[in-house]
């Protein structure tokens, strides 16, 4: 499955369902995200703009752009304050020049990444992005799928170095892709952010987002409670109390044109 296709189908659709506990698990990027940021503000791969609508309390303008209608919709639906488009960033052709260009987690899933970063720099001035560092470094988003192996056998083992969640994670990578993009001053420091979610949702977290939740999608309920026995337990050291805790281990990326 293509992103696009990913991101208007099954994945789009489940993270629009778990809007409320990914904002409140992803709720303290907002912050060093929007350091510093001001103006106008193309926001990429915004989802169901979470981080839109906290840079219109900052900003001039500001504009979100994703691949996915579903989450389009969501965003639209929760702000008024900020424009949102439809769009693949990596082509798109933004008709304005934006002072900021910011990213939660969107800019890792491009198929070409240095031609998106370079059709970016002709839209803004000021890069300022978050990304994931690498799976060893992230166990908590690869329990499920390790621990439901034996279950789903056929599971894909994930290509780190594809557009996906890791695809950022090696450090120079990330300036190569950047420096061949046209960017300057590129700089890319560690930043490691407790999350948190509902220990109630940490079912439906499992089973509708990730590898896990894409491959469900094409077996039984049987199935299904199977893996809820094979991957609850593996999840069992972050559990405090009502909370699921776990480090996030991310860059936070800037550079300028």
């Amino acid at each position: 499955m293509d992103q696009k296709t990913r991101w208007n189908t099954t994945g789009g659709n489940a993270w629009v369902e778990l809007q409320a506990v990914t904002d409140r698990a992803l709720a303290p990027f907002v912050a060093p995200l929007l350091d510093g940021v001001e103006g106008a503000v193309l926001d990429v791969g915004c989802g169901t703009g979470a981080t839109t609508e906290a840079a219109a309390q900052v900003a001039t303008r500001v504009v979100g752009v994703d691949v996915s209608a579903p989450m389009i919709e969501a965003a639209r639906a929760r702000t008024d304050k900020a424009e949102f488009v439809v769009a693949d960033a990596q082509t798109h052709g933004f008709d304005e020049r934006f002072d900021h260009v910011i990213s939660r987690f969107g800019v890792m899933f491009f198929d070409d990444p240095v031609a998106a970063f370079a059709n970016l720099g002709r839209a803004g001035r000021q890069l300022r992005v978050i990304a994931w560092r690498g799976p060893e470094e992230n166990p908590f988003h690869l329990a499920a799928e390790r621990a439901a192996k034996p279950v789903l056998p056929d599971l894909p083992e994930r290509d780190h170095d594809a557009p996906g969640q890791f695809a950022f994670g090696d450090r120079g990578k990330v300036e190569r892709i950047l420096a061949e993009a046209g960017w300057h001053g590129v700089e890319v420091h560690e930043l490691d952010v407790e999350c948190t979610l509902p220990a109630s949702a940490l079912e439906t977290y499992f089973t509708r987002i990730g590898p896990v939740g894409i491959a469900l999608n094409d077996h039984d309920e049987r199935t299904r409670e199977r893996v809820v026995a094979a991957v609850r337990p593996a999840f069992e050291p972050y559990v405090d109390g009502d909370e699921v805790r776990y480090v996030a281990a991310t860059w936070l990326i800037t550079a300028h044109q």
